[in-house]
């Protein structure tokens, strides 16, 4: 027996893009919360996994966890968008971090992002539009997203 969320889809066969929602929402807000028990200063990074964290990364994090699941979970409508979104933006990010090299500081607020967030973010946002893309047919046939 399959299970039913507001969308009308069945959870059993969830798509890509939702299990990218689901699983970076998961990811991320992990990462917002205990972000801030390893660093909730902004004028200086610290690592978590090996990852620069400060205050900024810590709220993008947070933020970037709970729209994932909320499109992961409860508006499963939402997750090809948040996969496209996040994917091209952390691509992008990537591609811009890894041309700078370490010690990267996007907008002058994340003090520092090193090589290992920028394959992070490459690895992340090629997912994202991964998920995106092998998530159109089944969006398209009105199954699952």
């Amino acid at each position: 027996m399959n299970t039913h969320n507001n969308a009308g889809h069945t959870d059993r066969h969830a798509g890509p893009a939702v299990m990218y929602s689901r699983i970076m929402g998961v990811a991320f807000t992990l990462a917002g919360v205990l972000g801030f028990f390893v660093n909730s200063n902004q004028d200086r990074t610290d690592q978590l996994l090996g990852l620069d964290v400060n205050l900024t990364h810590n709220f993008v994090h947070l933020g970037t966890g709970i729209v994932g699941l909320i499109a992961g979970f409860a508006v499963l409508t939402m997750a090809r968008p948040f996969a496209l979104g996040l994917g091209i933006v952390y691509t992008a990010l990537a591609i811009w971090g890894l041309s700078v090299g370490d010690g990267f500081d996007p907008f002058g607020i994340f003090v520092n992002i090193n090589m290992a967030d920028n394959i992070f973010h490459l690895v992340v946002g090629l997912l994202g539009i991964g998920a995106w893309v092998a998530s159109r047919n089944r969006h398209a046939n009105n199954t699952t997203v």
